[in-house]
Parts: C-alpha cells; structure tokens; sequence
C-alpha cells in the first residue's frame, strides 16, 4: 500500500495538486486518505506540499503550513483566500483497470 501511495504521490505534476482522497483513490485504495496522511508524515523526498485537504485547503498547522503555501506558491499554484484555486490546479489521475489475462 505504501508503495502505491508514494507512486501516485509522485505522479502529482509540479504546479498542481491532489487531495488526500484522490491520491487515495488514484493509488488503488478508496477511502484511504488517513494512510495517505500517515505516508507522507513517514516518507522523505514526496513532493508533500502538492497534497491538501478536501476543498483544496492546506490542512497543516503552524510554520508547516506556511512553508506549504510557500512551497506551492513558488511552483506558480494560484490561492484563493485560504484555499488553492482548484478549477486551475487539480491534478486528476487517470485510473487504468487491470490487465485481463488473453486466452
């Protein structure tokens, strides 16, 4: 599971974004956004400033927020008040079912 999440982690172009519930869903686990969190809090060079909340809200707290905003904002992502302009930077993967086997 670990290693599907950081796979779709990583897939998430420079100047946009995902949720946790999409990287999630685009790692092959639906309602698994709670492990996302936990990967990204375990694992080291994620590109961990493109994944927000729900409704494109940065869901960190204290200088880990500001450094994500930053981070986000100098890679040319777009925010509208507190939230990331999402019509202009969501990243939607592309979920390809699995190989049927040729008879």
């Amino acid at each position: 599971m670990r290693l599907q999440i950081e796979r779709a982690i990583r897939m998430i172009p420079r100047g946009t974004v995902s949720t946790y519930g999409a990287v999630a869903r685009g790692a092959g686990f639906p309602g698994a956004a709670r492990q996302v969190a936990a990967v990204l809090r375990r694992s080291f060079g994620l590109p961990w400033q493109r994944v927000l909340g729900s409704g494109g809200q940065i869901k960190l707290t204290g200088d880990s927020a500001i450094d994500q905003r930053l981070r986000l904002e100098a890679e040319g992502v777009r925010f509208r008040g507190r939230r990331v302009d999402f019509k202009a930077h969501e990243f939607r993967f592309v979920r390809v079912g699995r190989a049927k086997k040729l008879k």
